[in-house]
């Protein structure tokens, strides 16, 4: 592998299609696409400052590297592809990526960021940005801190763990989601999703919770959550502490120490098929 130190790169498609090559505190000003079609790359103590360094990449390491703001949609359409510690300025970063690794990441303008990923690994990973990881795929994560809207939308088989996320509506449309040990607050919580399980989960939302078929939850509590369940099916819930409010489940089993109102109209679901039991 050929070592490049200290280097400038500007004009568009700087060091094209690259093979095998190591960039050690190197530059790439202006420019688009400065490595686009590379293969083999390694960038240490870089700064990326123009549009598209990675389009079509394959076997990318990036460490202790800066993505500035004009280095918007950064990696797109490429494979094998690892960041550690980075500091990922720019908006609209990993778009359609497979065997995507990001540790010890920060992404403080992460609008339209990770959309239509798979194979994905996140830890000790901080963004901000609405619309965070949708449409992504194959995702296990831990340590994740979001601050956000819509995040998740459409996502599936995707496991979280020790992580805090702030973040309206999250996880709508999503499928076989796993949450364990995590902080969310936002308001309609995993509408029109299936099979979401959450385990030992502080939750706090306006309407969370509704529109699930295969709801599982665990040692979890809500907080100040209102009107949940409405027309959930196949609930399995074991709540700590109070809920303020339950509309309109559709099936299942509901536990919790206790419940403020519990709206049940028979013109609506078939009360029958719900057990709802306090203390």
């Amino acid at each position: 592998m050929k070592e490049i130190k200290n280097a400038v790169f500007s004009g568009e498609r700087a060091e094209f299609a690259a093979h095998n090559a190591k960039y050690i505190s190197c530059t790439f000003e202006d420019g688009e696409s400065p490595l686009k079609h590379s293969m083999g790359i390694v960038a240490e103590s870089c700064d990326f400052k123009w549009k598209y360094p990675f389009w079509y990449s394959r076997d990318i390491t990036v460490r202790e590297s800066v993505f500035h703001e004009m280095g918007r949609a950064g990696v797109w359409y490429s494979q094998g592809v690892r960041f550690e510690n980075v500091k990922y300025i720019a908006p609209k970063g990993f778009r359609r990526c497979k065997g995507l690794s990001l540790e010890n990441v920060c992404l403080p303008f992460a609008q339209e960021t990770l959309w239509q990923c798979s194979d994905v690994t996140l830890k000790n990973v901080h963004a901000e940005g609405d619309y965070f990881a949708m449409n992504c795929n194959d995702m296990v994560i831990d340590g994740l801190t979001l601050d956000g809207n819509y995040s998740f939308d459409g996502a599936r088989d995707v496991i979280i763990r020790n992580s805090t996320l702030n973040s309206k509506d999250a996880f709508w449309n999503s499928e076989n989601i796993t949450i364990e040990n995590c902080k969310i607050y936002g308001e309609y919580i995993g509408w029109n999703s299936k099979k979401l399980r959450f385990i030992n989960c502080e939750i706090e939302s306006l309407q969370g919770l509704c529109f699930i078929e295969g709801l599982y939850m665990r040692g979890c509590t809500l907080n100040n959550t209102t009107l949940c369940f409405e027309y959930c099916s196949g609930i399995d819930a074991t709540i700590e502490g109070h809920i303020e409010s339950i509309k309109n489940p559709i099936s299942g089993v509901i536990r919790a120490g206790s419940i403020g109102d519990t709206i049940l109209e028979p013109m609506c679901v078939d009360v029958s098929r719900t057990n709802i039991i306090v203390g």
